[in-house]
């Protein structure tokens, strides 16, 4: 088939061709009933679990599904590949798999984890720019130079093809799936998935969820017709796509029922409630599909819903921020600073307070010096466990009653 983007619509015989070319180097990951998410979200919830696939995400279905089409001469050339992270991972791999030289342009801020994942696997990796989209245009700018294949994140038919063995597997494993949620950036992991499912049984809902924060598809299809979005900073980095694929704007209108978009705040509770509930480890790009249902963007009593967690290519410094901000934004952690007269037992006091609500005390700094820190005075903050938003308020209430001035720090 050709390749060309602006030319040839992926179908089910390309995905089943590509699931061929990827047995026994892309796993079949499992399908895991959560009974936990399917109480949350009034849903038969199951999770695919594409954050175990080899190199952490599902690009590498995509991309060796594409590279391994390549004819001697392409892979003579080598090729080059612009990415945050995942699609650089799983293109890194097929190539090393397959004796093709591979240069991943990466953004500045890209990851360092996912950097020194991607030399890992053998490619050479080239930094450029701030964004994704810089990072891109650099990559076309090399390839123009050197006669590289560019190998793109979505807009390919080869890649979405790839992507879209994983409605194959969905529908082996569960024949009565009746809804998917799908993160959605380029478009390349939802268009796949609804090309294979709806062609198979057209009566499953295929829902793509993005970041609010980047909601290139969204967008577009609200004012009916391909258009480029700001974009704010956003968690999910892996869907952080400003504007949708030429090919995927096109099979999205066909294959996608709806797009629904998620919030910071959400995703990163998500993430959360993922490591400690199902002890799963997902990148944000991932979490955002569980929070589509976890906050109630999609409809209840849907029947079995699939939630594809899409890649757990998190590293551990950004992780701890999240669950950071994730166990605040939930209430469960916090930070305060009282004043208190510097003398023996002023402290014992404050923690006598903070026991009798059952709070639980992480840290306790003391500060004697500051601009509103009166002689005979020293400031303390405390870093907290709580349970709940209620349970803070219990906290501030009893620390006011007893005569203390309790202060959120941010």
């Amino acid at each position: 088939m050709t390749t060309s983007s602006e030319a040839y619509l992926p179908n089910l015989v390309d995905i089943r061709h590509a699931k061929e070319r990827i047995r026994g180097v892309v796993q079949n990951t499992p399908l895991d009933y959560s009974a936990t998410f399917s109480a949350l979200t009034q849903n038969d919830i199951y999770l695919k679990l594409e954050n175990l696939q080899k190199t952490g995400s599902f690009k590498l279905r995509g991309a060796y599904n594409k590279l391994s089409s390549l004819d001697e001469a392409e892979r003579a050339r080598g090729v080059i590949a612009a990415s945050a992270g995942n699609h650089a991972q799983g293109v890194a791999y097929a190539a090393t798999r397959l004796g093709i030289e591979c240069t991943i342009v990466m953004p500045e801020n890209a990851s360092l984890a996912k950097v020194a994942a991607t030399q890992r696997y053998g490619a050479t990796v080239v930094l450029f720019g701030e964004s994704y989209d810089d990072a891109y245009q650099h990559a076309l700018d090399l390839q123009q130079q050197s006669g590289r294949t560019y190998i793109h994140a979505f807009d390919d038919p080869l890649i979405i093809a790839g992507q879209g063995t994983i409605g194959l597997e969905i529908y082996e494993a569960l024949p009565t799936v009746n809804a998917v949620l799908v993160p959605m950036g380029g478009g390349g992991l939802a268009t796949g998935i609804g090309i294979a499912l709806k062609e198979i049984a057209p009566h499953v809902r295929l829902i793509g969820i993005e970041a609010a924060n980047v909601a290139c598809f969204r967008h577009s299809l609200d004012i009916g017709e391909l258009a480029t979005v700001p974009g704010q900073p956003t968690i999910a980095d892996g869907i952080a796509v400003k504007r949708p694929g030429q090919l995927t704007y096109a099979l999205a209108k066909r294959y996608v029922d709806d797009v629904v978009t998620v919030e910071e705040e959400e995703i990163s509770r998500t993430m959360v409630m993922l490591m400690e509930r199902s002890k799963l480890v997902t990148e944000g790009a991932a979490a955002a599909a569980m929070a589509a249902a976890v906050y109630h963007k999609v409809p209840e009593n849907l029947g079995n819903v699939v939630v594809v967690l899409s890649g757990g290519n998190v590293d551990v410094t950004t992780l701890s921020k999240i669950i950071e901000h994730g166990l605040t934004e939930a209430g469960r952690y916090l930070r305060i600073a009282v004043t208190i007269p510097d003398k023996p037992g002023a402290l014992r006091d404050v923690l006598d307070a903070v026991a009798e609500v059952h709070a639980n005390v992480l840290t306790v700094e003391h500060h004697r010096m500051g601009a509103h820190i009166l002689f005979g005075q020293t400031k303390i903050e405390l870093d907290l466990e709580t349970r709940d938003r209620r349970h803070i308020e219990q906290l501030i209430h009893v620390l006011q009653s007893k005569g203390y001035d309790p202060k959120l720090v941010d």
